[in-house]
């Protein structure tokens, strides 16, 4: 219980810097290079962060923290397709046990997905975080993850 009120509290502090921070542009990529950043820098258990934009039916790398990522997403591939097709984020304790996981580093060993919407409730992209760790992302990480993914 200590830890998930320790990380509810350090993604609530995230949450009220980037709300400061996000007011200085409207520019939406922006916006998601900042968000990447401090959560990449703040969160000790995230291993890449960054998104994958829709674009013409792909899924395209946005802006990131992390090793190099893959520049295209193979359509109806792993769990950011996942979060896309879904329309809800998705949290995978393993990734080697994912069907179609796209292993764009191979250390990555959890995720979660969480889908961007825009005023029209269409999906746009995905935030899109992996660990080191097996069984990094909790419901703790997925609500933050959502309501900071809204500030954008």
């Amino acid at each position: 219980m200590e830890k998930i009120d320790s990380l509810a509290r350090r993604y609530e502090r995230i949450s009220a810097q980037l709300g400061p921070l996000l007011l200085k542009t409207k520019n939406k990529v922006a916006r998601m290079s900042t968000i990447a950043s401090l959560l990449h820098h703040k969160m000790p258990h995230f291993f890449w962060t960054g998104f994958y934009l829709l674009q013409r039916g792909e899924l395209i790398v946005g802006p990131y923290q992390g090793s190099l990522a893959c520049l295209v997403l193979e359509k109806n591939q792993g769990v950011c397709w996942a979060g896309v097709l879904r329309r809800e984020a998705i949290i995978v304790p393993n990734v080697h046990e994912f069907p179609g996981h796209i292993a764009c580093d191979s250390r990555s060993n959890s995720e979660i997905v969480v889908p961007l919407f825009d005023a029209e409730n269409k999906v746009w992209g995905v935030l899109d975080v992996d660990s080191r760790e097996f069984n990094a992302f909790s419901e703790v990480d997925r609500v933050w993850l959502e309501k900071i993914v809204k500030m954008i």
